[in-house]
């Protein structure tokens, strides 16, 4: 699996969260704009087309497709239950009789007296839509979704599997380098969001998803324990539809890799709170990153002070991680952006960057070798 990031990675303490919370297709909106909203609350609802069996009336019982009418005991528009009879004929005198019953409960869609066929339409399948934050309703989208807004912490990753969950944070490892393995898992997990360290192993993944343990949170994974978790390899394009119970992000790479000390301060910080995580992770166009989202309440003096604005770029003091060795998973600060050209190992001219590590060693690399960390 190959190592594919975008710049433009965000931990924050503290900054406005929006969310757009869309159904399928078009439905009923359940709030109005103001609302205060729970990550649980259903916000929106609408059902989905049932699905359609077809049954061949006329040649179960063997007639022309023409007659099939005369031997329906339901007509269209009718409820069926499964096993109930649909049609059936008389022969020998009305001695025997030959019947004909629904595979499904639904609704008769069509008769057809061209194929001979009844097409019957499962009930319709409900779905909802949660808000996944607690926040303030600010839009409505109509007859389609809201937007809710709220102030968070926010973690995003750069890889991660599973979908949308919520669950009270919980500290499993006592520093970023430590491995989260089956034994730092126990019965107190069950429905919490467990942070970990440097990598996750699989027996640990295993033992989290019979628990009933809600998400992960780690540094690294190997890319064997991935395939063997899910029982498939799994491409790194989109991901987040996994049926696996379980949602996992890695906030710096594939491997065993030390989260970053930021990272792992920040989630640290969070222990007890809840979490709204989202696993899925889409690297091509729409850039689409796992998180780990606390909703804070606004503070007027922390918005003044911490001011949340989106990178326009690389310039001295950004915080940077290297996303290529030999530095790989490196995190530091832009020293300086050197205009001239420089040549590198591949013999190559490139414009590089100078950068301090967090052990305060300084390196030179390709600019398009780093993603910035937008705080």
């Amino acid at each position: 699996m190959a190592h594919a990031y975008i710049p433009g990675l965000k931990v924050t303490e503290f900054t406005l969260i929006r969310k757009e919370r869309r159904l399928p297709l078009a439905g009923e909106i359940l709030v109005k704009i103001g609302d205060e909203v729970k990550g649980e609350d259903i916000v929106a609802k609408t059902y989905l087309p049932g699905n359609v069996q077809t049954v061949n009336v006329a040649g179960l019982l063997n007639i022309p497709p023409e007659d099939i009418k005369e031997v329906m005991v339901k007509k269209e528009g009718d409820e069926v239950e499964k096993d109930e009879v649909i049609a059936f004929t008389k022969s020998f005198f009305g001695l025997f009789k030959s019947y004909v019953k629904s595979p499904v409960k639904g609704k008769i869609e069509s008769i057809s007296e061209i194929t001979g066929q009844v097409i019957i339409r499962e009930p319709p399948q409900p779905v909802q839509v949660s808000a996944y934050i607690d926040g303030i309703v600010k839009e409505i989208i109509q007859n389609e979704g809201v937007v809710i807004e709220s102030y968070a912490s926010l973690v995003q990753g750069i890889f991660g599997i599973g979908g949308e969950r919520r669950g009270v944070l919980k500290l499993v490892a006592s520093n970023p380098d430590d491995i989260l393995t089956e034994k730092d898992i126990n019965e107190d997990c069950e429905g919490k969001i467990l942070i970990g360290g440097s990598l996750v192993t699989l027996e640990a993944l295993k033992k989290a998803k019979e628990i009933g343990v809600k998400g992960i949170v780690v540094g690294g994974i190997e890319d064997e324990t991935i395939k063997n978790f899910l029982g498939y390899d799994i491409g790194v394009a989109i991901t987040g539809q996994e049926n696996c119970n379980l949602t996992l992000i890695i906030t710096e790479g594939f491997g065993q890799m030390k989260m970053a000390d930021r990272t792992f301060s920040l989630l640290k910080s969070l222990e007890g709170k809840i979490a709204s995580i989202n696993g899925a992770t889409q690297i091509r166009a729409g850039v689409i990153r796992p998180e780990v989202i606390v909703t804070q309440k606004a503070d007027i003096n922390k918005m003044q002070e911490n001011p949340f604005k989106y990178s326009q770029g690389l310039e001295i003091g950004t915080l940077v991680r290297i996303i290529r060795e030999p530095y790989f998973g490196k995190i530091g600060k832009v020293v300086s952006l050197p205009i001239e050209l420089q040549k590198i190992e591949t013999e190559s001219y490139v414009r590089v960057v100078e950068i301090e590590l967090e052990d305060k060693k300084r390196v030179i690399v390709p600019r398009a070798n780093v993603e910035i960390i937008e705080v």
